[in-house]
């Protein structure tokens, strides 16, 4: 009698975990196909070309085709040694902060105006061949517009860079 209630304990457990495989070999054993979609563009796509020519760079920023308008600053960096002058249209203007900020909206497919930035106050060893940088950053924020539907920029947004510990 008791081996025979051992014996239906036993098959009851594994009646009752045989009950659930057939779903779990069905996890196992789905698979599902897709087909087409849709193209989603989000935010904007900015490139940067700097020609140089007669000790200027001139600076121009193209938008991609199907990006977002824009507003865009640029500002250039060199050694202590040199001088930088800006110039160009009337549509790039200078701030406080050193940068210098294209008025008109960029839209998608559009490029600035070309901002030049001669090196003045160059050394004789640096014109008879030693080689020096100067490198332009730009930055771009997206168009947003108040309630009564003039558009402005927020250039208060401040990147989030994390915190580092322990090192590096």
């Amino acid at each position: 009698m008791k081996k025979k209630n051992v014996l239906l304990a036993a098959l009851a457990v594994s009646l009752t975990l045989s009950a659930g495989a057939g779903s779990a070999w069905a996890y196992f054993t789905t698979y599902a196909n897709a087909s087409g979609g849709y193209t989603l563009s989000l935010g904007d796509k900015t490139t940067v070309s700097e020609n140089f020519s007669s000790w200027t760079k001139h600076v121009v920023i193209t938008s991609q085709a199907d990006s977002k308008p824009v507003y865009v600053r640029a500002k250039a960096f060199c050694g202590s040694d040199y001088e930088l002058v800006y110039s160009g249209s009337d549509k790039w203007s200078p701030n406080s902060d050193g940068y210098y900020y294209y008025s008109d909206i960029l839209n998608g497919g559009d490029s600035t105006d070309a901002l030049d930035v001669k090196i003045e106050n160059i050394p004789e060893e640096v014109k008879n061949g030693d080689s020096f940088n100067v490198v332009v950053i730009y930055e771009t924020t997206p168009v947003r517009y108040h309630e009564d539907g003039t558009p402005y920029a927020d250039w208060s947004a401040e990147l989030n860079t994390g915190t580092v510990e322990g090192g590096a």
